[in-house]
């Protein structure tokens, strides 16, 4: 099992660096750009504007570019004497703007090394923001997790175990309307009923207005993570509990589940003990990126209910065309994708003993 973790761990590797090109690439194609973004005044002259590109790097060849967002540019422009400028250019012209000075030396170490630059609009280092954002984006990701496990998984064995009776019936009936409702439908109809129309919930936000220290601790404030993990685990409910059903109802012919029940073993550990555990193989696909997918939040859902998280914060981004958060969010849901499919591999071995990977 190390062996295959380690060997899909180094296959992961030209998988992230295409998913960085391909990124990079379709975010220097999108209309606007960097300059645009940062010079959004009109009265600022075409000479600035061209000025600003020069420094930004927008004007070198693309590869260029991608090494410096990829590496960094404190190799390309160093600094010598320590005057703050650079004395030696690699790649990229020592006086990038014409005005016949050199440029300052590079400070950019690149996101290989955790520098993300930072944002057009908060003046703020990106990985900061993210460091920010992820600890609500895991709460709310982990409660539906949870809530859709701790649901899902028993309704799907009693349904299989139930084959063909009301309660079989009812579930798939709400499995199916789970999975067709819209998750932004769905989030503004709860928050009319019981934010606007009852009043017994608030309608959005991780946690009351607070002057320090921030959010309280979760219990104390359980009514803000309610609708947003509702809403975020009613597809998780329908889709554990269907596949579960689905392989339960293989798991219960099988002779040992036969054997245990002939042996006057109760009902309950038959099914939850015995049956429960092989049923889960299948699962194991669904299970392993939904874990690692909650790094990459749930974009919908926080923004429906203004909830502070990755999602919200991705969108917010492209909405005002700042294009290092945006880079920034797009490798960390790829990153949790990628360590999503390899714990799904891992799962298999951990829920089976009988499988192993050479």
């Amino acid at each position: 099992m190390i062996k295959y973790t380690i060997r899909r761990l180094i296959q992961a590797i030209p998988i992230f660096f295409g998913i960085t090109l391909l990124s990079y690439l379709l975010m220097t194609a999108a209309p606007g750009g960097p300059t645009s973004a940062l010079a959004m005044d009109p009265r600022i002259p075409p000479q600035q504007r061209q000025a600003m590109a020069a420094r930004l790097g927008v004007n070198d060849p693309w590869p260029v570019q991608y090494l410096r967002w990829l590496l960094g540019d404190d190799w390309m422009r160093v600094d010598t004497d320590g005057d703050g400028l650079a004395d030696i250019a690699r790649l990229i012209p020592l006086d990038a703007d014409g005005d016949g000075r050199p440029e300052p030396a590079g400070r950019r170490k690149g996101i290989l090394r955790g520098d993300f630059g930072e944002s057009f609009f908060q003046r703020r280092p990106v990985i900061t923001m993210i460091e920010e954002k992820i600890g609500p984006t895991l709460e709310l990701g982990l409660a539906s997790l949870i809530v859709g496990l701790v649901i899902g998984l028993p309704v799907g064995i009693i349904a299989a175990v139930r084959r063909g009776g009301w309660f079989d019936n009812v579930t798939r009936v709400l499995a199916v309307m789970f999975n067709a409702v819209p998750v932004f439908w769905l989030g503004l109809i709860l928050l009319m009923i019981f934010s606007f129309r009852l009043q017994l919930l608030p309608s959005g936000g991780q946690c009351g207005l607070v002057l320090s220290g921030g959010c309280p601790p979760i219990y104390q404030r359980l009514e803000y993570l309610l609708l947003p993990t509702l809403v975020l685990s009613t597809g998780a409910i329908a889709i554990y509990s269907r596949y579960i059903r689905a392989s339960m109802l293989d798991v219960i012919h099988q002779d040992y589940m036969r054997t245990a029940l002939s042996k006057g073993l109760p009902g309950k550990d038959v099914w939850f003990k015995h049956g429960a555990r092989n049923a889960l193989i299948p699962l194991a696909t669904f299970l392993g990126p939904a874990i690692t997918g909650l790094l990459s939040g749930a974009v919908i859902t926080e923004t429906i209910f203004s909830w502070p998280g990755l999602g919200r914060l991705g969108v917010t981004a492209v909405i005002q065309q700042d294009f290092p958060v945006v880079m920034a969010v797009v490798i960390m849901a790829s990153i949790a994708t990628i360590l999503g499919f390899l714990l799904s591999d891992i799962l298999y071995a951990i829920i089976d003993p009988r499988i192993r990977f050479d």
